[in-house]
């Protein structure tokens, strides 16, 4: 059977040929970096209020690009990975938060499904019945794996409201793959998540947080930054990017994950996809160095980037104020 094969906004960049993988492993074994430096726990686990929230907006780094995400009082869960390995890596440091410890989850957002953001023991372990809202082409894998669970298959730029939340599929540039034959079957991007607002208060600007999923850098990031007038909160991927001849179309170097940030106008940058497992050349130290340097280099407030502990919280007091 045909398979409908996704694609990138530039046609350029694509998956990397098995010559260039057996290069990068070749150039990896003349490369011994210091893994020793680690992101370190957050001293105090809000689990009271992660538990008995009902309005108040959250954001908690469990590790990689998994979050866990409160508002308008839905419990969401980003990209579940709690696995311990990964290929024939062990996980750099455990999760923040334990399957146990996090509540009942109602929605499970999927960038794509690479095992880095998409483990099957992760996902049915996860408390609760929760929907599923999932990239196109990847809805009827999740539906045979999670039977009694309700999932939303969008495509780039489609939305489906829950509550009073709306989740918009937005482009990334990257790949797809879990299988010999599955390459680019299904679709990638990221989700912008924001609080729905009544005619009567459209003046207001909700709170709005885009979770950028796995990326390269592309200038899908002015278009949605034009479509999504503001964004609150940006959890972007600063890792993996090394070398980057091997990695550059589907990885962003941290200043260019600062450069996507400004893209999109968000108001304040939180760092995800380092720290958890040595998927590239780069390291958890090396990244959070060169996203610093950035930052630093062009001025930007430091009050606007907020560099999580594994297992912190931030919370926000729903605010109905004019941004304007």
């Amino acid at each position: 059977m045909n398979r409908k094969r996704y694609r990138n906004l530039d046609p350029t960049a694509r998956p990397a040929t098995f010559s260039e993988l057996v290069r990068w492993q070749k150039e990896r074994f003349r490369k011994q970096k210091d893994m020793s430096f680690t992101i370190g726990q957050a001293p105090d686990k809000q689990l009271t209020l992660l538990h008995t929230n009902q309005d108040e907006l959250t954001i908690t780094w469990i590790g990689h690009s998994t979050f866990l995400i409160q508002l308008a009082g839905l419990t969401i869960v980003t990209d579940p990975v709690w696995a311990s390995r990964m290929g024939f890596g062990r996980r750099l440091e455990e999760p923040g938060l334990t399957l146990e410890e996090i509540p009942p989850v109602d929605i499970i957002l999927l960038s794509h499904s690479h095992y880095d953001h998409l483990d099957v023991p992760s996902l049915k372990k996860l408390k609760g019945t929760p929907a599923i809202l999932v990239p196109e082409g990847l809805g009827r894998k999740v539906r045979k794996l999670m039977m009694e669970n309700r999932v939303y298959e969008l495509p780039w730029w489609g939305q489906v409201r829950i509550g009073s939340v709306e989740f918009h599929f937005v482009p990334a540039q990257h790949w797809t793959k879990r299988t010999l034959t599955d390459t680019n079957t299904s679709h990638w991007g990221g989700w912008i998540i924001q609080r729905h607002m009544e005619p009567s208060t459209e003046a207001l600007q909700p709170e709005s947080i885009y979770f950028a999923g796995d990326s390269g850098y592309f200038k899908g990031f002015c278009e949605i930054g034009k479509k999504f007038s503001h964004i609150t909160y940006a959890l972007m991927p600063i890792g993996a990017y090394e070398p980057e001849w091997f990695m550059g179309t589907q990885h962003m170097t941290p200043e260019e994950a600062i450069q996507a940030f400004v893209d999109v106008s968000a108001d304040v940058f939180i760092p995800m996809h380092y720290g958890a497992f040595y998927l590239a050349d780069d390291t958890t130290e090396e990244a959070l160095n060169r996203l610093l340097t950035e930052w630093a280099q062009r001025e930007l407030e430091d009050s606007d980037l907020k560099v999580l502990k594994h297992g912190e919280t931030l919370s926000f007091v729903h605010s109905t104020k004019n941004r304007n």
